[in-house]
């Protein structure tokens, strides 16, 4: 079983020395054979991302044990190339490099950030590489080789913003990090505020180095709004929420950044995350059968990984689509990466345990995007966490709005609301 709330939060002091610390065992680095399929799995358990990153790795290994022990790939036992990136872009190119020209990867796992993505993105495309992006982002990626199979901005804003505008009103403000993924997600903030009938009175992005928000809260608390929607992100952001409830700013706040990733309402003392809600396609409290039953996804990870501090959204998403890897090749024959992409490509529904985020989820192969079980989780003054709305998502934008159709039509692009919607402009 789960460890208590009380009793997670002794591990949280040593998180950071313990998403430094390398996995060990018997699952080697070497490249593919006649007899065995190598999967590339790069994930930061050192440095800026160490925190979100390291859950991504884990999940990655208890998959490729499971299977491992269930009989492989088409019988062929599994390999992994995992060397530390280091949450270091240029270090994250010269693997990806290591893992295609020398490892031969079958399929390949990296990145956090959409930074990393777009910085090894022109490697992947220049040889055409399988390639599996896992974290929630800002959408709108039309590439032929990569599978983003975590949930969009569309789809995590598009859970919570219409649920606050039914519970609370329809005056949003809006603080977002001052980058590309953040001022993205604000664009499509104005767009589903417009779809739902509601408006943004103003909107504050904040540098990545600030930590101090006074004046951001004298500002939210002036223009006295229904709700606030944050896409801060890093561990500077994080002080926010302590300020705000210094402060003694009590508004809702819908996010699609917080706690599914960092565990803030672990890590920070309540009531910080107190009327909270995280639009997310997964967190460790979802309450699905199998996320939360005995020996469900949750009591085999820490099974597993006993220290762990927490088992985050990106987690659950390297977990199912390594599965979903398997099923492919399965389904193709071979590992061939051109027929295990078709084989993605004809559309692959997935049932539970494989995906405890809900019953079942879809990859539409036109886009390589997820059709997620989306869920508002809401946190309470002592930050326990509960579920108060749910349902799925498809991913809507790059199938309806844009047209992409990757099996016709060989992309390598991403694509922005302000491509397409005058209010994100």
């Amino acid at each position: 079983m789960t460890a208590s709330l009380s009793d997670r939060r002794g591990f949280l002091a040593s998180a950071a020395g313990l998403a430094g610390t390398a996995l060990t065992g018997c699952i080697g680095q070497s490249a593919s054979s006649s007899d065995t399929v190598t999967l590339g799995v790069l994930e930061d358990r050192s440095g800026n991302f160490a925190l979100v990153g390291d859950p991504k790795h884990k999940a990655s290994m208890l998959a490729i044990e499971e299977i491992n022990a269930d009989g492989g790939i088409n019988g062929k036992e599994i390999e992994v190339f995992d060397p530390d990136p280091q949450s270091d872009n240029q270090r994250y190119q010269e693997l990806t490099r290591r893992a295609i020209g020398q490892k031969n990867v079958d399929a390949l796992w990296a990145g956090y950030s959409s930074a990393t993505r777009e910085a090894i993105r022109p490697i992947i495309d220049r040889e055409d590489q399988l390639y599996f992006y896992t974290t929630q982002y800002e959408g709108g990626v039309c590439d032929k080789n990569v599978f983003a199979v975590g949930p969009t901005a569309r789809q995590q804003l598009g859970i919570v913003l219409p649920y606050l505008v039914d519970e609370y009103g329809p005056n949003i403000y809006t603080i977002a990090a001052d980058y590309n993924f953040g001022q993205l997600s604000a664009d499509w903030v104005k767009v589903l505020a417009k779809e739902n009938g509601a408006e943004v009175i103003n909107e504050e992005f904040i540098p990545l180095s600030n930590s101090q928000f006074g004046s951001t809260i004298n500002r939210i608390q002036e223009a006295d709004p229904d709700f606030v929607m944050s896409m801060l992100v890093g561990a500077n952001h994080t002080s926010f929420y302590e300020q705000k409830a210094s402060a003694g700013l009590e508004v809702p706040i819908g996010t699609s950044t917080a706690m599914a990733q960092g565990y803030e309402h672990l890590r920070l003392d309540p009531p910080a995350m107190a009327n909270v809600y995280a639009g997310v396609n997964y967190m460790e409290e979802v309450p699905t059968k199998r996320n939360t039953e005995d020996g469900g996804f949750v009591d085999r990870y820490f099974e597993k990984f006993p220290d762990a501090p927490y088992l985050n959204e990106e987690a659950e998403n390297n977990y199912f689509s390594i599965y979903m890897y398997k099923r492919a090749v399965e389904q193709a024959g071979t590992t061939d990466q051109e027929e295990v992409k078709a084989a993605l490509e004809s559309g692959i529904t997935y049932p539970a345990p494989e995906a405890p985020e809900g019953e079942e989820i879809r990859l539409d192969g036109a886009t390589h995007h997820v059709d997620h079980h989306m869920w508002v989780m809401k946190a309470d003054e002592k930050h326990n966490v509960e579920a108060v709305a749910n349902r799925v998502i498809p991913e809507t934008f790059l199938s309806e709005t844009v047209g992409c159709n990757l099996p016709k039509e060989a992309e390598e692009t991403q694509y922005t609301p302000q491509d397409f919607y005058e209010e994100a402009g």
